[in-house]
């Protein structure tokens, strides 16, 4: 049974100068699972931490033979796509859940996505695809005061008839195909139906298809504004139901950013976005207290309206954030993900990844036991192995709860 692992792709084991002067215990898998388990039944013994990854830590690694794996390849070839997959989990076992409390043994059996990055939105409304040398690929905004409700032409109410989601259910079924004689270091491997449980947020959407004018057609034309954001959500909700029907999923909750917000008044969010966010919410049967949401940048002024007006109970933040600011404005009950700013994570030292490291752990943060340490947000490529040991570190000296 051909075995798809790339000799090409073999990463020696760390020595000890890769981890430079702050070297975290290694702990096994059986450990790691207690941890998140007693963060679970709200029993914390140590801070969780987590590391977010996608294939681009792999595809644009300078420490690592990707051979034929670009962007452009991976986003029109069925297979290689499945081997950017395959490279992004094995370097995640290898190398990054070395420093963060995922588990580290082999997957058995290994899963793969089908996985566009966060280009579809933009796709499906007819945005084109940009492929830029050491980036991951972009979309370009179309439409503009002359066209901008064409949009509303777009048939939404079948989203997998129309690309990418109708490749998406292509690559799958090649994808499944292709791995039925196949293994990955021995074990099976898995293609995960596709689902798109929830969205990139109406705003963030938007933007990505008519560009900054949509802040002016807040103001000038909140009628098409409104119906524009309402648009969107529709179609994620389609999407949605499109998909658990054709592959039979069943699907609870859903989740929801929309990192443009940053961009807008607390009190411009209330009038225009809010709405649409319970729209949403409601639509897929999240209750008040079980909602969570990813926001990037500096939005964290309109998490006390999120938590109070639509029940968020878990913020996953990015740069930049208060944390003890934070945490005394959403009590103790309040689930806070964040962490480290990723510039300083690639740039920095690591004497001061483990010092902001011990900023955030002592700024009161982990008050309640609600706090989960992560990079903020979004690991990218190429990150010292030092800087995530010694953030790591940090976890173990400063996030441990008496």
């Amino acid at each position: 049974m051909p075995d798809l692992f790339d000799s090409r792709w073999k990463l020696d084991e760390l020595v000890p100068s890769d981890f430079g002067p702050y070297d975290p215990p290694r702990l096994s898998d059986a450990e790691k699972d207690r941890v998140w388990k007693a963060y679970w039944d709200r029993k914390p013994v140590r801070v969780p931490m987590l590391l977010a990854t996608n294939s681009r830590v792999a595809v644009l690694d300078r420490r690592i033979d990707a051979t034929g794996l670009t962007f452009q390849e991976i986003f029109n070839d069925a297979v290689a796509m499945l081997r950017s997959q395959l490279l992004w989990k094995y370097l995640c076992r290898k190398r990054y859940h070395r420093f963060c409390d995922w588990p580290t043994g082999p997957e058995n059996p290994w899963q793969a996505d089908v996985s566009f990055q966060n280009t579809h939105d933009a796709v499906f409304f007819g945005c084109p695809v940009h492929f830029r040398p050491g980036e991951v690929p972009d979309t370009t905004p179309i439409l503009t005061d002359d066209n901008k409700r064409s949009v509303f032409d777009i048939d939404i109410s079948d989203p997998l008839r129309r690309a990418p989601y109708s490749t998406t259910c292509e690559y799958y079924e090649i994808m499944t195909d292709y791995v039925k004689d196949k293994t990955f270091f021995g074990s099976p491997i898995r293609i995960n139906a596709p689902q798109f449980n929830g969205t990139d947020g109406p705003l963030t959407i938007a933007m990505d298809v008519r560009g900054p004018d949509v802040l002016l057609d807040m103001a000038d034309d909140p009628d098409y504004a409104d119906q524009l954001f309402r648009f969107i959500v529709d179609m994620a909700l389609n999407r949605r139901k499109a998909f658990a029907r054709r592959y039979n999923l069943t699907l609870e909750g859903g989740w929801m950013a929309d990192d443009s917000i940053a961009l807008i008044s607390t009190e411009q969010y209330r009038q225009t976005l809010l709405a649409h966010h319970r729209y949403f919410y409601e639509a897929v049967g999240s209750k008040p207290g079980q909602r969570g949401i990813h926001l990037c940048g500096d939005a964290t002024r309109h998490f006390p309206t999120l938590h109070r007006e639509l029940g968020v109970a878990s913020f996953d933040t990015g740069f930049p954030v208060d944390f003890a600011g934070l945490r005394k404005t959403l009590g103790p009950e309040v689930e806070i993900q964040g962490g480290v700013e990723v510039g300083l994570l690639v740039a920095g030292k690591p004497e001061q990844v483990y010092e902001r490291s011990r900023q955030i752990l002592t700024s009161g943060i982990t008050d309640g036991g609600r706090f989960v340490f992560r990079e903020g947000n979004n690991l990218p490529p190429n990150v010292p192995w030092s800087n995530l040991a010694a953030m790591y570190r940090a976890g173990f000296d400063f996030g441990a709860y008496q």
